[in-house]
């Protein structure tokens, strides 16, 4: 593949895209506005200690797997893993019970029989049945399949022989709705609906599609040592090794075109970089909203703030904790789901949240010690994506982690006082990532068509291609390299398509060029 390749964002479907481009002779720069690698999966420094500073939870390994492989290595040799015998441990009040979910899908039957009883255990089991069939119905043509506009290419893939399976996957039925058809009991309802916010939705708004996340926590959740920011790092040591160059600290000003495609981008510094392709590893809300220039302004559609994913109020905390027995993933749940959702969805934080708290050193063994002193905690609540329109004054800071510890205490938990931490808002959210006020996920997975309507890989200008967690297939470590990977193999298609392009005799007797074949100068 001789083509000059510019990454825009070491994100992890940037550092995807890069790595397989240059594992197949491309010329790949990739371009960071930061100090690190790895976008949103970074590490933040508090009270002398690294805590993680992004995504926290590892699913998928197979789609790892298949990208270090075709670079001619192996997951194993950069990262070290560990499989985690406990999914996620629930709380719901101070009475010491919890609901541990189990990688052994019979022992989680188990657990949610002896926490809710024999009808739950059914439930369950159903539940688990059906959200299964769900991401095997979805997982090839969706998950690893091409990006569609509507769902018809995605059906007519799948073949019409298939029309059971596909009605199975629920796009119609809100996923709240269809929670209820398993479970009775509301805890239970509440906690499964919380995979809606995976990809930073409602469970009242998102379709019951979304269930299949289940299923994907269910086949595995792994833990790496150094957190997901260590991933990123050997997805950045994967790429120079395929002879990618990574640079920090060179924020792209503008993309740059000619002849009707890109050309490059130019840097904030004026330095100037060409390039046949250049790959957005960053929200579209940049590209729409002129962030890098007018050309690409063009190239791909606003998000409106309506459409945006759910933000978030995360805490960066180095504490002693008292109380409820952590394992590494952890949820406290409030006690008026529907309420805490209205109130986002009005624009404000929630008066009483369901808390998700990462004990960043509590290991693969659920039944270990805690760790002695004070422990590294990312402990996170949803909030609206309105960073650009609303500040946070320190008020509202302190009450919102007054908020915060409110819900831990209530199920068990006391953290230290006061809390050393740092706490990031959408605010501060939007000062990272801009133009998305702060969402985290790109746009939400509201109504049946919104999978959808998230972009793809390809823009309207050509040479241009968009990939990250805010694009197909969806939000999460493990999509965001997919997208990574479907960026790269629509590129080289494309660039193939444009390799095959000879010129073409017409009848007025004219050799013209392709369309396809314009410079890429």
């Amino acid at each position: 593949m001789n083509a000059r390749v510019a990454v825009i964002g070491a994100g992890i479907g940037g550092l995807t895209s890069a790595a397989l481009l240059a594992a197949r002779g491309a010329d790949v720069t990739v371009l960071e506005k930061e100090a690190w690698i790895g976008g949103k999966a970074r590490r933040v420094a508090v009270d002398g200690v690294e805590i993680d500073g992004g995504p926290t939870v590892f699913t998928y390994r197979r789609v790892f797997d298949e990208i270090f492989a075709a670079c001619g290595a192996r997951l194993d040799y950069h990262v070290t893993v560990s499989k985690a015998d406990v999914l996620a441990r629930h709380w719901w009040d101070d009475a010491g019970d919890h609901l541990d979910l189990f990688a052994d899908t019979n022992a989680s039957i188990d657990a949610v029989g002896r926490f809710a009883g024999a009808d739950a255990a059914r439930g369950y089991a159903a539940f688990a049945a059906e959200a299964r069939r769900i991401f095997e119905v979805l997982e090839d043509p969706f998950l690893h399949g091409d990006k569609a506009s509507t769902p018809l290419p995605m059906m007519w893939r799948m073949g019409l022989s298939r029309l059971p399976e596909m009605l199975a996957m629920r796009p119609f039925d809100g996923m709240w709705n269809a929670l209820g058809e398993h479970f009775s009991d509301p805890r239970l309802r509440q906690l499964f609906g919380r995979y809606a916010t995976y990809c930073g939705s409602s469970p009242f708004k998102a379709p019951a599609t979304l269930m299949l996340i289940a299923h994907l926590e269910a086949r595995g959740v792994w833990l790496i040592e150094g957190g997901i920011h260590a991933l990123a790092k050997a997805l950045g040591k994967l790429a120079e090794g395929q002879g990618a160059r990574v640079r920090n600290g060179a924020a792209v000003a503008e993309v740059l075109t000619a002849n009707g495609r890109t050309s490059g981008v130019r840097l904030t510094s004026g330095e100037v970089i060409p390039a046949d392709i250049v790959i957005c590893n960053g929200d579209p809300s940049a590209l729409a909203t002129g962030r890098f220039g007018k050309a690409a302004q063009r190239a791909v559609p606003a998000i409106p703030p309506a459409k945006r994913s759910l933000s978030a109020l995360v805490w960066y905390a180095h504490a002693g904790t008292r109380g409820a027995q952590l394992t590494h993933h952890n949820v406290f749940f409030s006690r008026d789901y529907a309420r805490e959702f209205r109130e986002i969805a009005a624009g404000g934080t929630p008066c009483e949240p369901t808390v998700y708290v990462c004990a960043i050193d509590r290991g693969a063994d659920h039944n270990a010690p805690p760790p002695a002193g004070r422990e590294r905690l990312q402990i996170i609540v949803n909030a609206p994506a309105n960073g650009d329109v609303h500040d946070y004054t320190p008020e509202e800071r302190e009450r919102c982690t007054r908020a915060m510890m409110a819900t831990l205490k209530r199920c068990g938990l006391t953290l230290e006082e006061p809390l050393p931490h740092q706490l990031m808002t959408p605010r501060d959210w939007e000062r990272l990532f801009p133009a998305t006020g702060g969402a985290l996920y790109g746009r939400a997975s509201h109504g049946w068509a919104a999978s959808f309507q998230r972009q793809g890989p390809k823009t309207r200008l050509p040479g241009l291609y968009c990939t990250g967690g805010a694009t197909h297939p969806a939000a999460g470590v493990p999509m965001a390299a997919l997208s990574g990977q479907l960026a790269a193999r629509v590129i080289a298609k494309d660039l193939a398509s444009m390799r095959k392009s000879r010129p073409a005799v017409t009848a007025g007797g004219m050799s013209t060029r392709s369309a396809t074949t314009g410079s890429t100068g």
